[in-house]
C-alpha cells in the first residue's frame, strides 16, 4: 500500500495583498507577511480560493461610512477577503471539529485575510466543503448564498418578486431561489447583465440606467442589494401587504429605510426594512447543498491569480461582473 504524500510544512512568511489606507485598487500591493497562527478555536487554512463581495469593495474604499466601523482613519485589517475555501494546515487549542487536511469553506468576515496564501478563521465560520464543489465554487457561497437565501425566504408561488442588483453574486443566487419558490421574478441591473439574468431564470429584466423600477407594477417582495433611491419610491413599488428588504446602499438610503420606511410601513401596510443577514454555516450550507445537487447554478465570471487581486476588485467595483469573481492561488 503506497504511503501518503508528505504534508507541506507551513512557511514562516506568506504572500498577501495588503493595504494601509482607504482608496481605489491602486492602494493595494503584494507583500510578504508573517504566517498567521491559529488561536483557541481557530484553524489555519491554506487558501485555495477567495470570492469577492461588495463588502470587499466597501472595505477597500471606506465607503459607505459604515465600512469604516472599527477603522475610522485606516483599515482595521490589512488583508481583505472574507469568503474563503481551502485546506486546514494547522489547528489551534481546543479544536476537535476539523483536522489537518480537511477541505473547508466559510465567511471569515470577522478576521478577513483571504487575499493571502494562508488565513486564520474561527470554527464557527467554517464548514466542510461539499465533495461535489471545487474550491472556487465553494468560495462563492458563504456570503452571497446566505444573503440570497434569507432575502428570498418569504418568496412564494404566484408572488411578484423584484431583485435590484440581480446580476451580481447575491443576486444571481436570489433569482434562482425565488424561481424555485414559484415566484414571478424581475431582475434589475445594468444593460450588460440583462441576458445573464434571463439565463438565470428571471421572467423580466430591467436596465436601471433607462428605467425606474419603482414606477413599475408593485411587487410583493423587493430584495434591494444596492439601495440608492428615495424611501417614498420604495414604498410606491411595494404592494399592500408586501415587503421591501434593503441589504446594501448609501448610508442615507439605509437610515431612511430603517426610520422613515418603518414608520410608513405601519401606516400603509407595506413593510420596509433592513435585511440583517445572519452569518455562518447554517445560512450558507443549504445553498451549497442545492448547488452540489445541481439544483442551483454557480456562475464564476472571472478568476484572477492572487497577485492580480487589485484588478479583480476593479472589475467588481466597475459593476462588470456577471455573478461572482474569484481570486485563486
Amino acid at each position: 500500500m503506497p504511503s501518503p504524500p508528505p504534508r507541506t510544512r507551513t512557511p514562516l512568511s506568506v504572500k498577501a495583498v495588503v493595504y494601509d489606507r482607504y482608496g481605489q485598487p491602486d492602494v493595494l500591493r503584494v507583500e510578504e507577511i508573517p504566517t498567521p497562527s491559529p488561536g483557541a478555536n481557530q484553524v489555519l487554512i491554506k487558501v485555495a480560493a477567495t470570492s469577492l463581495n461588495l463588502s470587499d469593495w466597501e472595505g477597500l474604499t471606506g465607503t459607505p461610512g459604515y465600512a469604516r466601523l472599527g477603522g475610522l482613519r485606516a483599515p482595521r485589517r490589512r488583508v481583505l477577503g472574507s469568503d474563503i475555501a481551502g485546506r486546514v494546515t494547522a489547528v489551534g487549542p481546543g479544536v476537535t471539529k476539523f483536522r489537518v487536511d480537511d477541505e473547508v469553506y466559510g465567511d471569515n468576515m470577522g478576521l478577513l485575510g483571504g487575499f493571502a496564501e494562508y488565513a486564520v478563521a474561527p470554527l464557527a465560520a467554517l464548514a466542510l466543503k461539499p465533495a461535489g464543489l471545487s474550491f472556487a465554487e465553494a468560495s462563492t457561497l458563504p456570503q452571497a448564498g446566505a444573503i440570497a437565501l434569507q432575502g428570498t425566504a418569504t418568496a412564494r408561488a404566484g408572488q411578484r418578486v423584484l431583485i435590484n442588483g440581480a446580476g451580481g453574486g447575491s443576486g444571481s443566487f436570489a433569482i434562482q431561489l425565488a424561481k424555485r419558490a414559484g415566484a414571478h421574478v424581475t431582475g434589475v441591473d445594468n444593460a450588460r447583465k440583462l441576458d445573464f439574468m434571463r439565463g438565470l431564470g428571471a421572467d423580466e429584466v430591467v436596465d436601471y440606467t433607462t428605467s425606474d423600477f419603482t414606477r413599475l407594477e408593485p411587487f410583493d417582495l423587493i430584495l434591494d442589494l444596492v439601495a440608492h433611491r428615495s424611501v417614498f419610491a420604495y414604498r410606491r413599488a411595494v404592494a399592500r401587504g408586501g415587503r421591501y428588504l434593503c441589504v446594501g446602499g448609501t448610508v442615507r438610503s439605509v437610515l431612511r429605510v430603517v426610520t422613515v420606511g418603518a414608520a410608513l410601513g405601519l401606516v400603509t401596510g407595506r413593510r420596509l426594512g433592513l435585511l440583517i443577514a445572519r452569518e455562518g454555516p447554517a445560512y450558507f450550507e443549504p445553498v451549497a447543498e442545492q448547488c452540489a445537487a445541481g439544483e442551483l447554478g454557480i456562475h464564476i465570471d472571472r478568476t484572477f491569480p492572487l497577485h492580480e487581486a487589485a484588478q479583480a476588485l476593479s472589475y467588481l467595483g466597475e459593476g462588470r461582473a456577471l455573478g461572482k469573481v474569484v481570486v485563486a492561488g
